[in-house]
């Protein structure tokens, strides 16, 4: 998706940029029928931090995919605690499109996430847990190989294991060894996890 803006924008419609620029305004403007003049409202409120959980609200309902773009790229440009705090609860979203386009928004705030990796990979719901570590597969941390490891010798979840070590065999060092050959253990029926964490040795070993 990329949240970049991009050079050969879409024809401006009418007036629309020649209504209230201001917060109120703005705001109002997020409840029009027209897309173009959402996206342009949404453009706009970038610079204003506190337009957060309007943006949020817009993203959970919005269907246009130009308009929900360009909410990720405010949400980004703004780059505040309280941004990523809801980029996180869209996580928990039924919408898979939105789940995995806010892991893209969330990669490019890695210092802002970093603080809610170890709470995200406690999470009881098990889908959160193996998108967090989708998170991580781009986060460029030097903690995510450990985060990793600790994922395959405690997750009680076998999806979320085979997960982390997909990860592992991308970015992992021969510190990981050891953990991924405990795990063959932990499900020694799941030939699947056997047959993903030898792939995974042998990738790193290789590197």
């Amino acid at each position: 998706m990329g949240f970049v803006k991009k050079s050969d924008d879409m024809e401006i419609h009418g007036d629309e940029r020649k209504r209230e620029r201001d917060l109120p305004g703005l705001l109002q403007q997020l409840q029009e029928a027209d897309p173009a003049i959402r996206r342009w409202a949404v453009r706009d409120l970038a610079q204003y931090p506190e337009a957060v959980p309007h943006l949020i609200d817009l993203l959970n309902r919005e269907t246009v995919p130009f308009v929900r773009e360009a909410v990720f790229t405010s949400l980004v440009t703004i780059g505040s605690l309280s941004a990523v705090e809801g980029l996180l609860s869209c996580l928990r979203s039924d919408d898979a499109a939105l789940r995995n386009e806010t892991i893209e928004a969330l990669q490019n705030l890695p210092d802002l996430v970093v603080p809610f990796i170890d709470k995200l990979l406690a999470d009881p719901d098990s889908d959160v847990r193996i998108l967090t570590i989708n998170i991580l597969e781009a986060l460029k941390h030097p903690n995510v190989e450990d985060w990793l490891i600790k994922v395959i010798q405690q997750d009680p979840h076998v999806n979320v294991c085979t997960t982390a070590v997909d990860v592992l065999s991308e970015v992992g060092t021969e510190k990981a060894l050891p953990a991924l050959e405990a795990l063959k253990k932990r499900f020694p029926g799941e030939t699947f996890v056997q047959f993903a964490v030898d792939t995974a040795i042998t990738t790193i070993r290789g590197a």
